[in-house]
């Protein structure tokens, strides 16, 4: 698939392109497919400040990342009407490169789940309006997959946020390393988890939008101090990747024919090549719930801060605070929220702190250790993104908080693990898209780039 944005570029350098045309016409297209899929909590279009990298880019950025007079809820009631007075890190980046912001994506709130319906405005499918697009990044997903406009789309993971939305609306989404990205100026949802990333139609684009946002911030005390990469010049073929297939990512709970897919992709990039052999990563098992218990613990302290004081919905002040925290609170949060909440700070209380908060830590070190023994020998791991295709708006209605949370079961772990990623289209299902995901040790994202664009440009 040839890069609409690398072509744009070119276009625009050369002058073949008027960027004020430009963005009017993609103003007409953002309005109808905010008119059909809702991919937007707000659409903001804003001119380019300079020239650079990214000049003339669209770039959308997901609602829980502050940008500076365009509101940013993080998909919640309770922040409706926040306007930030600042920048996050990497928003301020972008822009410093000349692309054009164009509004706030949807998704779950706060990042509270795996298909963005937890949220005041909903996405749907652009395979299926039937069917949900994935979370909580949705609306980044939604809105890639349907631009038939150069752009690429700023989003974040905690537990899968990126990769999901990518494999369920069939497109290429990049979670780095945890601190590879600032996290400064993003609403919280667990500080340990959470990592920026870019999701975009071809390898390349996320590439290019992640070279430009990643690198050290003094403003975050997560931040890696490793030096600046251009990751596009990674957008290269590789015959000599070591594939590692752990069996676990291939269990009851996976679709078959997901499975034959992701097996063909493996198959492919071997005639291509590239070697593989089926390992076996044993901490799996006790990723998700080690990953659940730490999420929502965090996530308890960090929503601690929004009680209709300081930021977005408020009320009459009337009562003690307790009656007026509570009545905000009880108003502004989802459901999803008020239980994770709940659940976050079970487990942190005197008495289960031991019991759930820290040997959850110690799971995560052992499913760390888990990896690092597997990228002694392999360059990348291949497994499905999703268990299913993205499944429709009344089956997610019926599935008990248990059930959905299962459908993180292959994403946790690496996302515990803050190791990167990157998922790509495979294949269909049911007309439905299929993700393969690629995971690599620490800093390594120049594997997986490598291995998601040979499979790409082989397809």
């Amino acid at each position: 698939m040839k890069s609409l944005v690398k072509e744009h570029i070119e276009k625009i350098k050369s002058g073949k392109i008027s960027l004020d045309e430009f963005i009017s016409e993609i103003k007409k297209k953002i309005e109808k497919i905010q008119s059909e899929y809702s991919p937007f909590i707000t659409i903001k279009i804003e001119n380019p400040e300079k020239k650079g990298k990214l000049y003339g880019i669209p770039i959308s950025v997901k609602d829980n990342i502050c940008t500076q007079g365009i509101q940013s809820t993080a998909g919640s009631k309770i922040l409706e009407g926040y306007v930030p007075p600042f920048d996050a890190t990497c928003v301020k980046k972008v822009k410093g490169q000349g692309s054009v912001i164009i509004g706030k994506t949807a998704q779950d709130e706060f990042g509270f789940g795996s298909f963005s319906v937890n949220s005041f405005v909903i996405p749907k499918n652009p395979w299926d309006k039937t069917r949900v697009c994935g979370g909580s990044s949705g609306g980044a997903a939604c809105l890639t997959a349907l631009a038939d406009f150069p752009h690429i789309a700023m989003a974040e993971s905690t537990g899968g946020s990126i990769s999901c939305p990518a494999a369920f609306c069939g497109v290429v989404g990049i979670t780095p390393t945890y601190g590879r990205v600032s996290r400064f100026g993003l609403i919280d949802y667990a500080n340990s988890l959470d990592k920026i990333g870019t999701i975009g139609k071809t390898v390349y684009d996320t590439a290019l939008l992640l070279s430009v946002i990643s690198g050290y911030d003094t403003l975050d005390s997560t931040s890696l101090e490793v030096r600046d990469e251009d990751f596009t010049k990674y957008c290269e073929e590789n015959s000599k990747i070591k594939i590692a297939v752990p069996k676990e990512y291939f269990g009851e709970g996976v679709d078959p024919k997901i499975k034959d897919l992701v097996w063909k992709a493996i198959k492919k990039l071997e005639s291509l090549g590239a070697k593989y052999q089926e390992v076996s990563l044993s901490q799996t098992t006790y990723a998700l719930p080690s990953y659940y218990l730490i999420a929502m613990a965090e996530a308890s302290t960090n929503l601690a801060k929004f009680c209709g004081m300081r930021y977005g919905f408020h009320s009459e002040l009337k009562g003690n605070f307790e009656e007026y925290f509570s009545q905000i609170r009880k108003l502004g949060f989802g459901e999803e929220a008020k239980r994770r909440i709940i659940l976050g700070t079970y487990a942190r209380m005197a008495g289960f702190r031991d019991a759930y908060y820290l040997k959850a830590l110690k799971v995560r070190s052992l499913v760390i250790q888990d990896f690092r023994r597997i990228f002694k020998k392999f360059d990348v791991i291949a497994a499905p993104t999703m268990p299913v295709i993205a499944p429709r708006f009344d089956e997610v209605k019926k599935l008990e908080p248990i059930e959905a949370y299962m459908m993180d079961v292959l994403t946790a772990a690496p996302n515990l693990a803050g190791i990167p990623m990157i998922s790509l289209p495979c294949g269909f299902v049911k007309s439905l898209p299929v993700g393969l995901h690629l995971m690599a040790d620490h800093l390594q994202e120049k594997k997986i780039i490598q291995a998601a664009h040979t499979f790409e440009v082989n397809e």
